[in-house]
């Protein structure tokens, strides 16, 4: 985490001024100065960590005081433009989830919402019931279009639609979670937990606090290896609210193989967030004891913080793997076992085609 190269520079700047109580005068000193091309792989680079409303928000209204009416201009547009996503995104998200409940299928919206007032890149939902019927309620009700799903995706019970008129896709799991499918009984605990949460309106299901640090530690650590800038400023809301309960946290965590790679996942934002002049978050003396991910370890590739695949990603694979067998869960043993082969097959697309989207 150097900051050597100009993405992980700016990657830096944008985490100071997310994270830090400092002004914005940096930031909007070097945004001025960007030509309509840079913007945009600016605005790109917001889009792709969650963060568009977030920063360009406090940073319009800034311009405006410092009488900077061009820049000013510039970024209203921009949050013109992401309000009026997120604004038919909720529509849709609200019509979803009242379909899925009335039909006897309870719904949980996980992730989508915790960036807000930023939105997810799709409407993340997990279901219960039988998937024929989820997946065709989905497409009969909202003309819903399956994209293509990956090898990773079938193992996982979970498929991605496009919906007439929305940019934003809708991205449904399945009475399974976790990157093999392997979790049912997580999913039916963030059931059971789930709490209703207002937002523009609409009255939403989601997870709560200690299933979100779960589902996030999931998604970052045990299927994309890498973080993004809002992933850690999640985190920090969720920490700071005072209302997680660890132990609770930790008992579920160790109930299913993850605990090691939550601990990791609350200590790096931990570390993240005071490399980068925000205030310290306190953590209890075991997550960094269970923890085998340091902040050291991350590095950018592709606009993301990345962490090595081997030997630490390795390494929290085969110990959820390892918990799976000594229980004798023999159906997410065998899903874990198909793992390796699909990630020596995704990293082949990769180095070939530079994405490995058909496999993971």
């Amino acid at each position: 985490m150097s900051g050597h190269t100009p993405t992980e520079q700016q990657l830096h700047r944008l985490s100071t001024f997310v994270f830090s109580p400092a002004p914005s005068c940096e930031l909007l000193d070097w945004l001025a100065k960007l030509d309509e091309l840079k913007l945009q792989e600016f605005l790109a680079l917001l889009d792709q960590h969650h963060l568009l409303l977030r920063v360009l928000v406090p940073l319009e209204a800034a311009a405006f005081a410092e009488g900077l009416a061009g820049v000013a201009g510039r970024l209203r547009a921009a949050i013109a433009t992401e309000r009026e996503r997120i604004r038919l995104a909720l529509e849709s998200l609200a019509n979803i989830c009242e379909q899925l409940e009335s039909n006897g299928c309870p719904v949980v919206v996980i992730k989508t919402l915790e960036h807000w007032p930023d939105f997810g890149s799709d409407l993340d939902l997990f279901a219960a019931g039988d998937e024929r019927q989820v997946f065709a309620l989905l497409r009969r009700n909202f003309h819903a279009r399956s994209t293509l799903r990956s090898l990773g995706d079938h193992l996982s019970r979970k498929r991605s639609f496009r919906l007439p008129g929305l940019l934003t896709p809708a991205e449904v799991h399945v009475n399974r979670l976790g990157q093999a499918g392997e979790h049912v009984q997580l999913g039916k605990r963030i059931l059971a937990r789930r709490q209703p949460i207002s937002v523009q309106g609409y009255v939403f299901q989601i997870a709560a606090l200690e299933e979100r640090v779960l589902l996030t530690s999931l998604e970052r650590i045990y299927r994309h290896l890498y973080f993004r800038i809002c992933d850690i400023l999640n985190l920090a809301g969720v920490l700071r609210s005072g209302q997680v309960d660890f132990a609770a946290l930790r008992k579920v965590a160790e109930q299913n193989g993850i605990w090691p790679g939550v601990a990791s996942c609350l200590k790096i934002a931990r570390e993240y967030i005071a490399s980068h002049g925000g205030a310290r978050l306190t953590l209890p003396g075991e997550v960094d004891a269970a923890a085998s991910l340091e902040l050291g370890m991350l590095f950018e590739r592709d606009g993301l913080w990345h962490f090595p695949v081997l030997p630490q990603g390795a390494r929290l694979y085969a110990w959820e793997l390892a918990h799976a067998i000594r229980r004798g869960d023999v159906a997410a043993s065998a899903r874990l076992s198909l793992l390796p082969p699909l990630a020596s097959m995704a990293s082949l697309a990769y180095a070939v085609t530079g994405h490995s989207g058909r496999v993971w």
